[in-house]
């Protein structure tokens, strides 16, 4: 854990180290709710998979494959870029944690620019599940189901990759100004809390999404 120096420490803190103590806890626990959140999602995806497994393969087989693995490789890739900037930054070196930072928004705003691209994909082959449907007969009702799951969690997903984006943009910003100069590196290590758990997200759904049920 980074050290912290008394002109970052606000008046409700006893001292710096609680402070980043505080700071971190707070988005465990923030996480802990989005796991609860997701979790619910992928328990219900699952649930209905029992009931409808034709359905959901039928499903699964519709969705473009290499898209969703270049994706899982563009975010652990920003998972490992981001975690560099903050070694760097811990050895005193903020150029490189802005290039770091500028990295990931970059592999973060590919990986946006593909899942939108998919998403064309997607509706363009009359995948959406409202309206005309690509998959007809007994394996319908499942496939809609699973296209309805597969837009929920990844429209959830893209708008938490958004922010992540965003909040790694701030980060370099404040880096550039000089803020973390003196060794505050709390804000850096708990929006590198943030970005780890997207990306692990979307571990978890790559597989339910494209591999489970595919031949």
């Amino acid at each position: 854990m980074s050290e912290e120096v008394a002109p970052h420490t606000h008046f409700q803190y006893a001292d710096a180290r609680h402070q980043a103590e505080t700071a971190l806890s707070g988005m465990w626990l923030f996480l802990a709710s989005e796991v609860l959140f997701f979790g619910g999602l992928i328990v219900a995806w699952t649930f209905c998979r029992h009931w409808q497994p034709a359905g959901f393969d039928a499903g699964s087989r519709e969705t473009v494959l290499w898209i969703g693995t270049v994706n899982l490789f563009l975010l652990i890739s920003s998972s490992f870029v981001y975690s560099s900037g903050l070694a760097f930054m811990e050895a005193g070196n903020a150029k490189r944690l802005i290039q770091c930072c500028v990295a990931t928004m970059a592999i973060g705003s590919l990986f946006l620019l593909l899942k939108f691209y998919e998403w064309h994909i997607d509706i363009s082959e009359h995948l959406f599940p409202a309206g005309p449907f690509k998959i007809n007969g007994a394996d319908a009702g499942g496939a809609r189901m699973f296209w309805s799951f597969y837009f929920v969690a990844t429209a959830l997903h893209a708008a938490h990759m958004i922010v992540g984006v965003g909040l790694v943009g701030w980060i370099a910003l404040q880096a550039r100004r000089g803020a973390f100069a003196d060794g505050w590196l709390t804000p850096v290590e708990v929006i590198g809390l943030y970005w780890s758990f997207v990306d692990i997200v979307w571990i978890v759904l790559y597989p339910i999404i494209y591999l489970v049920g595919r031949e």
